[in-house]
């Protein structure tokens, strides 16, 4: 017995390689979070930045239900629920909290939560970035736990019925948001102080929403958010738990007879996302200084569905991709640009990638040519007739996602992650595929 104890001590790595190994993912979303706060954002167009903020925002809340509608391959529709839970949590307790702990609802951050509005208190962290931190963390909390309570009698459910389910969740939050009391306003502050933590906590502003709140949001923040939220997932997905993820995805039957309690684990991914949701609901809130639940509706949640769906059911850098694609499409599509430089650059995306995987599927790049020459065709007649295509975005931006969901079906990364794409198994001719649930954690 002791000789394959100190066999298995001997083949387990030296901590002192272990440890870097998982904190440098840390330690790089950190720098990446500093640089897009310090560097990028001050010296890009404020409307830029502002995209790139909700950019991250979106990821978390695509990744987020990655965990649910495609590791798990349920079917959630009521992620925006989540989110405004965790939102209206997290916009209460820093409201309330900074006029009962520094007598008013002002910013009282550092230079991370600086936006130049205002001032800020000299050093990196001042005493509202703590209250901020809390109170996204506490938003997830309460999210995660409405997770919870709607996941354990629901998720024995599959499919249509469960999309229901989630989606009757989603439009009970609204309602129930919208018929809170009025908020206590900024100048009421005395007022405030004395009266009790669980009677303000119900004072949300009902139909007019929560607004006046400190905005303590930035890029450092929300890419903070966006590295631990992606660094959770992908370990996740790599782990024993994950595994029994994707077992449910992929025969919920078979899983069950082998002994994977199938409740449990979609409760517990349903928690994991609704956590998530949570605090991507806090940022959201403190970024604009204000959070309506009618913003957060089931539009909301298909927009997250869309997200995920486009991505590819499963892929966390799809989603991630999916996330910014989605947030900087419609506003593109504001001046439109000519088409065909985006058009060269999908195709020898495209080609690179069915390269790799020595899988040729030439029909769909004659349709992304095809719809990439019409497309531009179509640009220069009406610039040349004086139409202003601006005024029909949103139909252009409904085109583009049909396009991009019949040439691409399965997503843009299907199940896979980048880096698998173009990994040495995807490039040795003859490899043979891993079966699902095997070390790569994905179907091939």
């Amino acid at each position: 017995m002791k000789t394959l104890i100190n066999q298995a001590r001997a083949l387990s790595p030296a901590a002192w390689s272990v440890i870097p190994r998982a904190l440098w993912p840390v330690a790089a979303g950190l720098a990446v979070a500093v640089l897009m706060h310090a560097v990028v954002g001050p010296n890009v167009p404020g409307f830029t930045a502002k995209m790139m903020l909700v950019a991250g925002i979106n990821i978390i809340l695509a990744v987020s239900l990655t965990v649910v509608n495609g590791f798990t391959g349920q079917f959630s529709m009521g992620h925006a629920g989540f989110m405004a839970v965790g939102g209206y949590v997290a916009a209460s307790i820093t409201y309330y909290g900074s006029i009962k702990f520094f007598g008013s609802a002002d910013f009282a951050g550092g230079a991370l939560s600086w936006t130049g509005s205002g001032p800020h208190g000299g050093g990196p962290l001042g005493k509202g970035d703590l209250l901020f931190m809390g109170s996204c963390l506490v938003g997830g909390l309460a999210a995660a736990g409405a997770g919870y309570i709607v996941g354990l009698p629901s998720l024995r459910l599959r499919g249509d019925y469960l999309a229901i389910v989630t989606l009757g969740f989603g439009e009970i939050v609204r309602v129930l948001l919208q018929g809170t009391p009025d908020q206590v306003q900024p100048w009421r502050a005395a007022e405030a102080a004395e009266t009790p933590w669980y009677s303000l906590m119900l004072k949300l502003g009902g139909p007019k929403g929560f607004n006046l709140l400190p905005t303590y949001t930035t890029l450092f923040w929300v890419y903070l958010f966006v590295t631990i939220t992606l660094i959770v997932c992908y370990r996740l997905k790599n782990s024993s738990t994950g595994r029994a993820f994707l077992s449910i995805r992929e025969d919920e039957i078979a899983s069950q007879a082998m002994g994977v309690d199938v409740t449990r684990y979609k409760v517990r991914a349903f928690v994991i996302a609704s956590f998530f949701a949570g605090t991507a609901g806090g940022l959201y809130a403190m970024d604009i200084g204000a959070i309506s639940a009618s913003d957060l509706g089931f539009l909301k949640s298909f927009e997250c569905i869309i997200m995920v769906v486009l991505g590819g059911m499963g892929s966390i850098s799809g989603a991630t991709l999916a996330a910014i694609i989605l947030t900087a499409l419609p506003e593109i599509l504001r001046e439109l640009p000519p088409v065909w430089p985006a058009g060269l650059a999908l195709l020898a995306v495209m080609a690179v990638v069915q390269g790799a995987h020595r899988r040729w599927h030439p029909r769909s790049l004659v349709v992304v040519a095809a719809v990439t020459l019409v497309a531009e065709l179509g640009r220069r007649y009406c610039a040349s007739q004086g139409i202003n295509l601006a005024e029909y975005r949103m139909i252009l931006y409904a085109l583009l996602l049909i396009v991009m969901m019949i040439s691409r079906p399965q997503g843009l990364l299907g199940v896979r992650e980048v880096w698998e794409i173009f990994g040495r198994r995807a490039r040795r001719p003859g490899a043979v595929a891993s079966p699902p649930g095997a070390s790569s954690g994905v179907s091939p």
